[in-house]
């Protein structure tokens, strides 16, 4: 290899001072007054073909000017129209058979063979083994410095489509004859190659990291969108470095994305995980600005991709949300609960496309199956969504699930009877399956997170079971499964940091409240506290505490005297751009004033606005007076 770099090196120095070539003598003229045509060589061995001629000075020197040249000659125009009218291997080796091939016209002709099996589907065996064919790789063999670049290409992709081997000689001759080019090839020619590289031998191809590499080091002359989305799309996962280089370059050109472009574009980000802000709200603001219609499968992929990322554009998805609605009647079930989930994943409700939606589900009911009819409950519940239809939609969905619990994997049943719960509508049925002790048992000793999360959600539908369902007689949860479930121990947030340091003041004393309460309802209490008759608070060491799994004290509280919880609501318990809890902690709160709770909400939106512990404080009397007024008014 280094003997033909050297090789190179003095071909090129050579060029400069080469004169320009002498006419041919006039004994070598056809009548015509033509050249006659070089012949090919004989079969060289593999090392012979490039330390015997120059292909780097050949094809840095001549191969612009010999392709005009061939181009411009009629002869070779009309074996090139023959071997594109060409229908069938026969005719393209015949062709091979009355007309002397060059090396260029050996390619074209298998590059033709190749489009040709793919368009007919036929099998490429034996095109392989003809003898016309070997012969035609012979010509290009002998002649591989002297093919030009685009051909010499198209010839790879094609002998890589008929499958030849890759421990073939000749095969591996074309191979490096392309990683010798590499740096001559035009920027089109590589990412071209790098496509069809990563999608036909993935990211265990040598050259195809060569392409990558060169694609690396010449990013700047990439223009163009479809090349730009091309690569970003096929090629941009395989190297994080390209990648980079390709955000950056779409981030310049996303004014001239189409749509297309841009469904293609995010679709790739969502299956790499690369959550690229600043182009997703470059190309949302030219979504918004640009592009009045969009069709379905770009709005569908579209919210797919931002769920899928978890990136929030309010602008975005209320017009795919109204784009959309038109759409519903005439989707598929699969498509209405990906679109369904979507919006589920990014906490988005928007109502009128919700509507339809459980319309939809109505209209249908005999086409959806019960892995549908569940992805709709799970995403109603996600949001705490309540059809206005409510009555008909769930008695559709009862009907349904009739008989089919036992057919459903644990974890699906669990997340079913869950969200039933949240929107309450658990009938006994459901609660006796998942509250069975021979469902819970699998579970038993296993920490996985997984497992966990199981766990929780069965201590959740063991409390709806036991403060909603009056009519539910059992079985329930043990009571060692309710001690041995606390969740883990979660980062401290200013909201909650803010709320205990505030309520330090209101209580006066610390035996007069608890922090951070674990219950056996499967939720936790931020802050609790015990008020008299006369709404003072009271120590809480010595009263009884049956939402605790181990209680302090055994005495019962005084009369007139109530428990009280405080509760925050994070920025992420809430639905996208509104005030409405999600159906998971609209359930909490449900459970723990079922309990005998008077709840104290406390959402970040207004405590966080106040600034001075002072006024904190006041808040929190001022909304705990209030809550008290409203239990003595009812």
């Amino acid at each position: 290899m280094a003997a033909r770099l050297v090789q190179r090196c003095c071909w090129r120095h050579l060029a400069t001072f080469a004169c320009a070539p002498a006419a041919a003598p006039a004994a070598l003229l056809l009548p015509n007054g033509k050249v006659p045509a070089a012949r090919a060589l004989p079969h060289a061995p593999l090392a012979s073909i490039h330390t015997s001629i120059p292909s780097t000075w050949n094809a840095d020197r001549f191969s612009v000017k010999e392709e005009v040249e061939e181009n411009s000659n009629s002869e070779h125009r009309a074996i090139l129209n023959l071997i594109e009218a060409a229908t069938s291997p026969q005719e393209l080796f015949q062709l091979g058979e009355l007309h002397s091939l060059n090396s260029n016209q050996a390619s074209l002709v298998v590059t033709r063979l190749s489009r040709l099996a793919v368009e007919k589907n036929l099998e490429t065996g034996g095109i392989l083994q003809d003898e016309r064919f070997q012969q035609l790789i012979e010509i290009v063999d002998s002649q591989i410095s002297q093919v030009w670049n685009n051909t010499l290409v198209g010839l790879l992709k094609s002998l890589y489509s008929l499958g030849m081997e890759s421990s073939n000689r000749e095969m591996q001759s074309v191979e490096h004859e392309v990683l010798w080019r590499l740096r001559r090839l035009a920027f089109r020619q590589l990412a071209s190659l790098a496509e069809f590289l990563a999608v036909k031998q993935g990211k265990e191809s040598k050259l195809l990291n060569e392409v990558i590499k060169k694609l690396e080091l010449r990013w700047t002359e990439l223009e163009g969108t479809r090349t730009v989305v091309m690569l970003i799309a096929k090629v941009g996962h395989i190297s994080s470095v390209l990648m980079d280089r390709l955000e950056d370059k779409a981030l310049e050109l996303a004014e001239q994305f189409s749509p297309e472009d841009i469904r293609k574009i995010t679709l790739a980000l969502a299956y790499q995980n690369r959550r690229s802000v600043p182009l997703l709200r470059a190309m949302s603001y030219h979504l918004i600005q640009k592009h009045s219609e969009l069709n379905l499968s770009v709005l569908m992929d579209l919210i797919f991709a931002y769920g899928k990322l978890n990136f929030h554009q309010p602008q975005v998805f209320q017009k795919i949300a109204t784009d959309l609605q038109p759409h519903v009647s005439a989707m598929t079930p699969i498509e209405v609960t990906r679109c369904i989930r979507s919006f589920a994943l990014l906490k988005w409700l928007s109502l009128p496309l919700f509507e339809a939606i459980s319309q939809y589900a109505l209209d249908n009911a005999k086409q959806l199956s019960i892995a549908h009819l569940c992805s709709i409950i799970l995403s109603f519940a996600r949001l705490n969504f309540q059809p206005s239809g409510s009555e008909d939609f769930f008695n559709m969905a009862h009907e349904k699930l009739q008989g089919q619990l036992d057919s459903l994997e644990p974890q699906l049943l669990t997340d079913l009877v869950w969200s039933l719960c949240v929107l309450q509508q658990a009938k006994p049925p459901y609660l006796q399956h998942v509250l069975a002790p021979d469902f819970h048992a699998v579970i038993q000793g296993d920490s996985s997170p997984k497992a966990q999360n199981l766990r929780m959600k069965l201590i959740q539908i063991n409390a709806a079971a036991k403060l909603e369902s009056p009519e539910y007689q059992g079985p329930f949860l043990p009571a060692e499964m309710l001690s041995a479930a606390e969740p883990a121990a979660e980062k401290v947030t200013l909201l909650q940091s803010s709320l205990r340091e505030a309520l330090a003041g209101v209580l006066g004393s610390q035996d007069k409240g608890r922090w951070d309460v674990h219950t056996i309802y499967g939720w936790q209490i931020d802050a609790e506290m015990v008020l008299n008759s006369e709404n003072k608070p009271l120590p809480l060491k010595d009263f009884a505490a049956p939402h605790l799994p181990r209680s302090e004290g055994t005495k019962p509280l005084p009369p007139g005297a109530r428990r009280v919880a405080f509760l925050r609501w994070e920025f992420p318990h809430f639905s996208n751009r509104s005030k409405e809890l999600l159906g998971r902690y609209a359930m909490a709160r449900r459970h723990i004033q079922a309990a005998g709770f008077l709840v104290v909400d406390v959402p970040h939106y207004e405590f966080l606005e106040l600034k001075l512990e002072r006024q904190r404080a006041a808040y929190l009397r001022d909304k705990l007076h209030k809550v008290v007024a409203k239990e003595l008014a009812s």
